[in-house]
């Protein structure tokens, strides 16, 4: 079990006492908490979600905790500003979506699904007078992204240090046993450990899983950087993305995302050490992805799309555009009009370096249009049917 759970994770603390709880035979709680904060789930957060699952397959209880109360105050962690608050209506439908999507990695059937409303609304203002006295506002300040604010002068709310109280009094209120949380959550779990020794509990393990990096392998993964892949994108935008990861990123990417076993994890990198291609092995993983996500037919057609876009034929299905026949109509206004390129001058320098086709044929600045349709080919994996009317 424990090189199970420990496969990906960035550090368990305190790995004695887990050994110890894992001892005793007794069916664990492992809690993690999301706040519905946005609704569409990528690649990163999932892997919580797989450590979740692995732990579900292992016998072990899961409470998918949805932090409806604290989304409302807003996660503080790495953030230099005060975060505007959520409204409740924007927080319920948000978590609507999370559980939608959390199905497709955990067992619906065993896993206990928790909002922290149904105990923070309760605490009250005498409860939570007691809460906010087993911790200092020096300790709350060597938090990392609080002292640094601090020390530049920038604003930091009161409410902003009720958060990781109250994050830490969920765990009390589940006598959770493991709590997980990726790295930058070290702070607010480990105050969860803290909370439940002041309440008279054995405080629990916490395991932190690393914070995935997006597609540049640098950045973390985040839509607002455009480097991610959502577990409900189409399949065969998901597997040119996947295709398209560094082979180092690769092996990270196996390491957080496959729910396959350790064995079978051990003979693909047993395979990429004798030198097979790697590109073999990115497609079996991709393969697991997308048959978790959508199923088996669709990884099929997602490979076959990819295979005949890179190789420069045209998909089966290629989008279709209008456009008013012009006189001295060029290939660049064309592009420019149907949103292929942001601008003629980037057409042009497409032109110039080859990487416009016609109905297969490289074009030249000095291309004239002469059919009424034909198919246009914006680098490996662009194309669109044109109709002149």
């Amino acid at each position: 079990m424990l090189e199970i759970i420990k496969r990906g994770a960035d550090e368990i603390l305190v790995l004695s006492e887990f050994e110890e709880k894992i001892k005793t035979g007794k069916k664990l709680k492992i809690k993690a908490g999301f706040d519905p904060t946005a609704p569409d789930l990528h690649l990163g957060h999932t892997v919580l979600l797989n450590k979740l699952r692995q732990f579900q397959d292992l016998g072990h209880e899961v409470i998918f905790l949805i932090g409806d109360f604290t989304g409302m105050i807003g996660d503080p962690t790495g953030k230099n500003t005060t975060r505007p608050p959520l409204t409740e209506a924007e927080v319920q439908e948000n978590a609507k979506t999370y559980q939608a999507q959390v199905f497709k990695i955990l067992d619906k059937n065993k896993t206990q699904v928790v909002f922290n409303s149904s105990w923070l609304k309760a605490l009250g203002a005498d409860g939570m007078l007691k809460l906010s006295a087993q911790y200092t506002v020096a300790r709350m300040l060597e938090r990392d992204d609080f002292s640094k604010r601090f020390k530049a002068n920038q604003p930091i709310s009161i409410h902003e240090f009720l958060y990781p109280l109250m994050q830490g009094y969920d765990s009390v209120a589940l006598e959770a046993d493991v709590e997980l949380g990726g790295t930058d959550q070290k702070f607010n779990l480990l105050m969860g450990r803290e909370l439940q020794k002041s309440y008279g509990q054995d405080p629990q393990i916490i395991l932190t899983m690393p914070l995935l990096e997006g597609l540049d392998g640098v950045n973390k993964m985040s839509k607002s950087l455009n480097n991610y892949i959502g577990i409900n994108e189409p399949p065969e935008i998901m597997y040119a993305k996947l295709m398209s990861i560094s082979d180092e990123l690769m092996l990270r990417y196996i390491d957080l995302l496959s729910l396959k076993a350790n064995e079978e994890i051990e003979q693909w990198k047993l395979r990429l050490k004798q030198g097979e291609n790697p590109k073999n092995i990115k497609d079996e993983f991709t393969q697991e992805i997308i048959e978790r996500f959508h199923n088996s037919d669709a990884y099929h057609m997602a490979k076959e799309d990819f295979t005949k876009r890179s190789s420069g034929l045209a998909p089966d299905e290629v989008k279709e555009f209008q456009i008013s026949k012009q006189e001295n109509l060029a290939i660049p206004q064309i592009l420019k009009t149907i949103n292929y390129v942001a601008s003629t001058s980037e057409a042009i320098r497409l032109i110039k370096s080859g990487g416009i086709r016609i109905d297969g044929e490289k074009i030249d600045l000095q291309y004239q249009i002469e059919k009424s349709n034909f198919l246009i080919q914006v680098g490996k994996r662009k194309f669109a049917k044109i109709i002149l009317s």
